[in-house]
């Protein structure tokens, strides 16, 4: 049963829609900007020593490729770890203190799914975890080795990426035509900077690299 509304209840929260059920929601004790800091300097770590050690192990790495493991380092850690961390926790989020938690609800102000244990999103974020994140890692080590393996590794995960995002956006569009409901809040921030521009990666990239 779907439980992430409740038209007769009132809950003091941020997110939209305003009766989406988060009865045990709990304000971040984190400063966004302190979230950013932590959050980027964890991504720049694993892109710092994916690069490194590819380049280590394999000095005859071009820039191309230099990048191609960037990129899948990049997706890699957050469809295993920050997604993963989702899956594991989302009944929990709307309340959890830890930095990952806090950077779920901080996102969340976009999407208001990801604190509502909403059908779609774990379906996704599953597979994603569990075939998508695992292929990245795959990519950077047939990339840095060189492999002919790496061509159609890529292909499959840029059309992956492609597809969800489609999805991704198809879902909560349908949902707000066809019934009124909004999971994001209308800010500038909250719909243009986190729900459109931090998705847009995952459809620029993948488009160029098809």
């Amino acid at each position: 049963m779907d439980n992430s509304t409740d038209p007769g209840a009132t809950f003091a929260h941020p997110y939209y829609p305003v009766t989406a059920a988060l009865p045990h929601y709990v304000a971040n004790k984190n400063s966004v900007l302190g979230l950013l800091v932590f959050f980027g300097s964890i991504i720049s770590s694993v892109v710092f020593t994916a690069v490194v050690g590819a380049r280590n192990a394999y000095p005859q790495l071009t820039a191309s490729d230099q990048l191609t493991v960037v990129w899948f380092a990049l997706c890699g850690f957050l469809h295993c770890f920050f997604e993963g961390y989702f899956i594991l926790n989302h009944r929990r989020l709307a309340s959890d203190q830890s930095l990952f938690g806090q950077l779920w609800k901080e996102y969340a102000l976009s999407d208001s799914r990801y604190l509502t244990s909403d059908p779609f999103m774990l379906c996704v974020e599953s597979f994603t975890v569990f075939v998508w994140g695992p292929l990245c890692w795959a990519i950077v080590i047939t990339t840095a080795k060189r492999s002919q393996l790496r061509y159609p590794f890529q292909i499959i995960m840029s059309v992956g990426h492609l597809y969800g995002v489609v999805l991704y956006y198809s879902t909560s569009l349908i949902e707000f035509y066809s019934n009124g409901v909004s999971h994001s809040r209308p800010e500038f921030l909250y719909f243009w900077v986190y729900y459109i521009g931090f998705n847009a990666p995952w459809v620029v990239v993948p488009a160029s690299k098809s």
